[in-house]
């Protein structure tokens, strides 16, 4: 199976001054870069029930999953 050529359809969230001003302090205390999105996510909403049996699969294959929403 071949993964996917383009990846999800994530847009950097257009943040003012103060905003940003934040997201350096929380690199900061992290120790790590952190971009911010926009709140809306290409992923499934999914329920208690089908994050665990994608956790499941995960653990099961060894690899990470990701649900994305039906176009």
């Amino acid at each position: 199976m071949s993964a996917p050529s383009t990846g999800p359809d994530l847009r950097p969230a257009a943040l003012d001054e103060a905003a940003l001003d934040d997201v350096r302090r929380l690199e900061e205390r992290l120790g790590t870069p952190v971009v911010a999105y926009e709140a809306t996510s290409p992923y499934a909403d999914l329920t208690d029930e089908q994050l665990a049996e994608i956790q499941r699969a995960e653990s099961a294959l060894g690899v990470r999953l990701l649900a994305y929403r039906r176009a």
